[in-house]
């Protein structure tokens, strides 16, 4: 019990959280998405890609202010529960109104 404890522990230590945020046009601000998209990758996401087109999304390109990617502790433990075949994540695109 205390081995099963003890991994559950140093298994959510090492599941953390992170975002990329890339900012587009900085001169404008929004702070909803116009877009949010949960995406599921599996296996870890070994050799896998998922695409938004924030071009299409926003109606063109100079509309576009930001697009995030966001793993959650929640996406960390889910992956760390499944012991990495489902890892999901957010991407999100924030578009000039």
């Amino acid at each position: 019990m205390k081995n099963l404890a003890l991994s559950m522990v140093i298994a959510l230590m090492l599941s953390g959280c992170a975002t990329q945020t890339f900012q587009i046009n900085p001169s404008s601000s929004a702070s909803t998405p116009t877009k949010e998209d949960r995406q599921a990758f599996f296996v870890s996401g070994l050799g896998q890609a998922q695409t938004m087109n924030a071009a299409e999304i926003c109606g063109g390109a100079s509309k576009i202010i930001k697009v995030e990617a966001e793993h959650t502790f929640i996406d960390g433990l889910l992956g760390t529960l499944s012991a990495g075949i489902y890892t999901p994540r957010m991407a999100r695109v924030y578009c000039a109104k």
